[in-house]
């Protein structure tokens, strides 16, 4: 194992694409030695900026290599970021065990094994941040077994910030509403999907104009500017908090 390095290390699973390519970013730009986990490969312009290993989040053993690999390469681990995931929607008579399953298991099981992982490893100071959704807040049709794993990321959240608190471990997470890419774009193209199979940005662009309060959506790098302070010293006080990152579709 390497000594450990001054520089802080944090764990990104997903983080080779959609907002996950967009969080590692960022803190590659902040100066941490980022890991990336995820079943498929790094971008080109991801290759040789970070330490990757292939895992699947559904299973526990997959995410503890992912950590003991964080450790071998940077010899800490101080953030951990469970952002690993996907949506799709379906009517309910349509969803399947293998829809259902595929769906909890990478949505709320890999983000389970991710905090049991992180919790076992981070110090006193160390963070976790669960990337969620606005749907993990309110249902919507077509969408009940995403919108119950997203509740029930938020809820493991709540929990595991009380139990893990006492170890000086601080638990969060995101709730984005829609944010553009590649794969929510494909998503959005289903004929299940609320853009109903049809043009998937006008949607998106008729969804901020009527359902924002200020008339747009969040982008990946506003998402990605909230993990950093979420993980920085500033938010010291913040534990167990579900932050909408919504541009006012849900105010509470």
């Amino acid at each position: 194992m390497k000594n450990k390095s001054q520089k802080k290390t944090v764990i990104i699973t997903g983080g080779n694409k959609g907002i996950g390519a967009y969080i590692t970013k960022a803190f590659l730009r902040l100066g941490y030695q980022v890991v990336v986990g995820a079943r498929s490969s790094l971008p080109m312009d991801l290759k040789d900026k970070v330490f990757f290993i292939k895992i699947d989040v559904r299973f526990e053993k997959s995410m503890e290599s992912l950590a003991r690999y964080a450790l071998i390469k940077t010899g800490r681990i101080d953030v951990f970021i469970n952002c690993a995931g996907f949506s799709r929607w379906a009517p309910i008579e349509k969803i399947n065990d293998k829809f259902w399953e595929e769906m909890v298991d990478v949505n709320l099981k890999g983000t389970f094994w991710g905090c049991k992982i992180a919790a076992r490893h981070l110090p006193f100071g160390g963070c976790i941040i669960n990337i969620s959704s606005l749907a993990g807040k309110r249902g919507s049709s077509n969408n009940s077994a995403y919108c119950a794993s997203k509740f029930g990321v938020n809820g493991l959240t709540q929990a595991l910030a009380k139990e893990f608190g006492s170890r000086g471990i601080r638990v969060n997470a995101l709730c984005p509403v829609y944010v553009q890419t590649e794969g929510l774009l494909e998503a959005l193209r289903d004929s299940n999907a609320p853009a109903e199979g049809k043009d998937a940005v006008k949607f998106l662009k008729n969804f901020a104009k009527t359902q924002t309060a200020l008339a747009r959506l969040p982008t990946a790098e506003e998402i990605a500017k909230v993990c950093l302070f979420l993980a920085s010293e500033e938010a010291s006080a913040i534990t167990g908090q579900c932050i909408n990152v919504d541009c006012g579709v849900l105010p509470q």
